[in-house]
């Protein structure tokens, strides 16, 4: 997966790939982030052939809180 410009076009702007050995522990990961930052949410999950766990990739701006995004 790429990471396009626009995601990090500007400080305060983030991606972060998350991985855990579940999807259940990765959608605690994002929504504890979802508590902190503005996010896009979790996108699709996925895995990688031959490496352990679950990964999925979120887009943040840590200048926002959610409740003012």
């Amino acid at each position: 997966m790429n990471i396009d410009e626009q995601h990090v076009a500007e400080p305060g702007l983030a991606v972060l790939d998350v991985t855990a050995a579940d999807e259940d522990t990765v959608r605690t990961v994002v929504e504890g982030l979802q508590q902190l930052w503005a996010t896009s949410g979790v996108t699709a999950v996925w895995r990688v052939p031959g490496q352990a766990g679950v990964r999925a990739r979120v887009y943040a701006d840590v200048h926002r809180h959610p409740h003012n995004a």
